[in-house]
C-alpha cells in the first residue's frame, strides 16, 4: 500500500462524508476506496471509520488521526511548493458547482489560460440553480452570488457584479426605452423565478431601494435562458452584469435605468468550514479572482 496516499484517501473520504464521492472524484470504483482506507485501519492497528449503510464517522482513533493527516498533507504541500520556488504543480480534481450561466458564459472558456498555468488540475464543473449541500455531495468549492447565511462555510469575496437592468437593441425600438421605473408599468419582463417564486427586481430611488414585479411575458429558473429571452425581444429582464457583458459590448443588447440601479452584489467564492483548502483549490480561487477583477460593471 501507498501509506501516503492512503492517508489522502482517508482525508477526502472524511472530508466528503462518502467513499462513493472520493471514487468519482479520482475515476475509480468505490470498493477500490474502501480497500485503500481499510489497509491504513490495518496497518494501523486501530478502526478509523465507523460505517453505516447511509453515513460514515470518524471513531476517536480516528478523529485523533484525521487532524494529524490534515496537518501532514498541509506542511507537505507547503513544502513541495516552497522548496520546489512554485515549480511544483498543484494536481488533482476541484469539484465545483455553480449556476449553469455563469459556467458556460463566464468560467468555462477562460479555462484554457487555468489549464496552461495548472497542467495537473482537473475542474470538474457542476452546473446547478439550486444551493447544494457540499458536504454531503463531496464537492470543493461552490460559487455564489449575494448574501451569504450560512455559518458552516468559510466564503472569500472573488468579486463583485452590477445588477443591471437589460433589453435588446430590438426590443426598445419597438416599445421605447423607459427612463424610470414607474415607465416599466406596459412593459414585457423576462424574469427569473426562484425556489420562493418570481423574482422582483429592485430599484434605487430617492427614498431608498423600492421593489418592482414586472408582468412577465416569459419565466424561468436557467439564467441561459433568460439571456436568450431578451435576445429573442421578449422583454426587459434584470440580471447580474456578466451575464450580458458581451452582449451589451456588442451593441445587441442594452442597458437601462442605470441612474437607479441598486449597486452590486458580492461574488463569493465558498467552501466548508470543516474542510481544509488544498492547494489545487486556493489556485482555482484565485484564478476566479483575477477574473472577475477585469469585470467592468
Amino acid at each position: 500500500m501507498d501509506r501516503l496516499e492512503g492517508i489522502k484517501i482517508f482525508v477526502r473520504v472524511v472530508e466528503s462524508g462518502s467513499f462513493s464521492a472520493v471514487a468519482r472524484e479520482l475515476g475509480t470504483g468505490q470498493p477500490a476506496i474502501s480497500k485503500q482506507v481499510a489497509a491504513l485501519e490495518e496497518h494501523l492497528g486501530a478502526q478509523l471509520l465507523m460505517r453505516t449503510s447511509r453515513s460514515l464517522s470518524l471513531t476517536e482513533a480516528g478523529r485523533d488521526f484525521y487532524e494529524s493527516a490534515v496537518r501532514l498533507i498541509g506542511d507537505l504541500e507547503a513544502a513541495e511548493s516552497r522548496i520546489g520556488s512554485g515549480q511544483t504543480s498543484p494536481s488533482g480534481v476541484v469539484r465545483v458547482t455553480a449556476a449553469h450561466a455563469f459556467s458556460r458564459l463566464y468560467a468555462v472558456p477562460r479555462l484554457p489560460a487555468f489549464r496552461e498555468r495548472y497542467p495537473k488540475v482537473v475542474v470538474e464543473m457542476l452546473v446547478s440553480e439550486r444551493t447544494s449541500n457540499l458536504v454531503e455531495e463531496g464537492i470543493d468549492l461552490a460559487i455564489r452570488n449575494g448574501t451569504l447565511s450560512d455559518s458552516s462555510l468559510i466564503a472569500r469575496k472573488i468579486g463583485e457584479s452590477a445588477i443591471v437592468a437589460v433589453a435588446s437593441a430590438d426590443y426598445l425600438e419597438r416599445r421605447g426605452k423607459p427612463k424610470r421605473p414607474s415607465d416599466l408599468d406596459g412593459h414585457d419582463g423576462v424574469i427569473f423565478v426562484s425556489q420562493d417564486g418570481p423574482r422582483p427586481w429592485t430599484f434605487a430611488s430617492r427614498a431608498g431601494l423600492i421593489t418592482y414585479q414586472a408582468a412577465a411575458s416569459f419565466r424561468t429558473n436557467d439564467g441561459e435562458q433568460l439571456r436568450a429571452a431578451v435576445l429573442a425581444g421578449l422583454g426587459i429582464t434584470q440580471a447580474p452584469h456578466w451575464l450580458f457583458a458581451a452582449d451589451m459590448g456588442a451593441g445587441t443588447v442594452r442597458r437601462i435605468l442605470r441612474d437607479h440601479e441598486p449597486g452590486k452584489i458580492a461574488i463569493s467564492a465558498v467552501r466548508p468550514a470543516s474542510r481544509r483548502q488544498p492547494s489545487k483549490v486556493a489556485v482555482f480561487v484565485d484564478f476566479l479572482a483575477e477574473l472577475l477583477a477585469d469585470e467592468d460593471a
